[in-house]
């Protein structure tokens, strides 16, 4: 397990409206650490006020939106996609992206902050869910495979940095070898994204918080998290 080396104290955020906002809190509180690492509950502007980084959990997106909608968070996390570090898992990653291809009736509330265009439930339904192994850039041991758990997980369908955005860093594509009851259409290679970087922020289509593997949370908090605080 790794010393994350923290000069300053840090408050990670977690999302906790829906979804698996437990589990990212337990994965990074087992994180072995030089400093000082608050992680807390975020479901109020007053929260999310405290936070340097934010983590939005897997769950249902639209409920997630709508259940932020009520609670007032909409706009303030809008505010605070545009100067700190957030991750999105699954519907997190739904929700930090700039457009969805299908959106529930009535539409689909985004915070936006990633370029990309995702597909919700893009591997299938539930029954359809699947685990595989993944090679993923910049982890720590990163010739050991990192196992992938795809729940009802969206698709990137596209990948739309514009010229004056930071672009947009591949680190994890699911291998055509292990690709689900189909392959991408036209050989589309953007499908094959489960993992990538624009700038501070970080989005993964399958939940690293329902695997014993910490590697993806220690990822975050370096590389992300500790590197965007730097002066």
């Amino acid at each position: 397990m790794q010393d994350i080396q923290l000069a300053t104290d840090i408050i990670i955020g977690i999302l906790a409206l829906q979804g698996a906002f437990a589990e990212h809190q337990a994965m990074l509180q087992h994180i072995s650490r030089k400093g000082h690492l608050e992680v807390i509950q975020v479901r109020t502007p007053e929260e999310l006020k405290r936070c340097d980084a934010l983590i939005i959990p897997g769950g249902e997106s639209s409920t997630i939106a709508l259940l932020a909608r009520l609670s007032g968070l909409i706009e303030p996390l809008r505010e605070f996609v545009k100067t700190k570090a957030v991750w999105g898992t699954c519907a997190g990653a739904i929700l930090l992206s700039q457009a969805v291809s299908n959106p529930k009736k009535g539409g689909q509330e985004l915070l936006g902050g990633v370029s990309v265009t995702t597909t919700r439930n893009g591997w299938g339904s539930q029954v359809e869910s699947f685990e595989a192994p993944l090679e993923v850039r910049g982890l720590r041991d990163a010739d050991v495979p990192f196992m992938g758990i795809f729940i009802r997980a969206p698709v990137i369908t596209e990948l739309l940095p514009a010229p004056h955005e930071p672009p947009i860093e591949v680190i994890s594509r699911i291998p055509d070898s292990l690709l689900p009851h189909r392959t991408t259409p036209d050989g589309d290679p953007t499908q094959t994204v489960v993992a990538l970087r624009q700038g501070r922020h970080l989005l993964t289509t399958f939940h690293p918080e329902l695997t014993g593997d910490n590697r993806f949370h220690e990822y975050f908090v370096q590389e992300c998290v500790v590197a965007s605080l730097a002066p």
